[in-house]
């Protein structure tokens, strides 16, 4: 499942996640699940057709990740493995980060950050140049919104709906899954 909140140029994506990584880190070496959160790029397009039809949107480069993941296996609300990606070159992300404040009380921490623009800006390397300040105000404003969805994505998870292996993951030999749109 994904959830798009867009504002000017850039927007915030959610989704659920299964994921068996083939070189695990120590530690990690079942599988995790749990909600994708990024901060990403967003484009409009210009109509295609006439002013009835629909608008073709891009999203784009990820900003800055965090993901609320735990073991597959462990109860609800553990958050073992819940961690930040600060850094993302391109398309691809930094190591790990964890903070502790992240792993206890990880969506008061995401209000945190969602809230405090100018330090997400600066933790992630990001000009304040490249967030309009309509797009600032924008994510500082639906953060309680963005918040919320997580929660109910997670809550998802914890019930077996959502952040589930593929049926190609159930196949002998499977390696390596990523269930997920983000």
């Amino acid at each position: 499942m994904l959830y798009a909140f867009a504002f000017e140029r850039i927007g915030v994506v959610v989704s659920d996640l299964y994921f068996l990584d083939p070189n695990p880190l120590q530690g990690q070496e079942t599988p995790e699940r749990g909600v994708r959160l990024e901060l990403r790029v967003f484009e409009s397009g210009e109509l295609p057709g006439s002013i009835y039809a629909a608008r073709p949107i891009t999203i784009g480069r990820p900003l800055w990740r965090v993901d609320l993941l735990q073991a597959a296996d462990a109860a609800p609300n553990t958050f073992d493995r819940t961690h930040h990606h600060p850094d993302i070159v391109g398309w691809e992300p930094g190591a790990r980060t964890f903070v502790e404040e992240l792993s206890h009380e990880p969506l008061a921490w995401l209000t945190g950050k969602l809230t405090d623009i100018p330090s997400l800006l600066h933790e992630a390397g990001i000009s304040p140049d490249e967030i309009s300040a309509a797009d600032a105000d924008g994510l500082r404003t639906a953060a309680p919104e963005i918040v919320d969805t997580v929660r109910r994505v997670l809550e998802r998870v914890w019930a077996g709906e959502l952040g589930r292996p593929t049926t190609e993951a159930d196949a002998d030999g499977v390696t390596s899954v990523r269930a997920s749109w983000l």
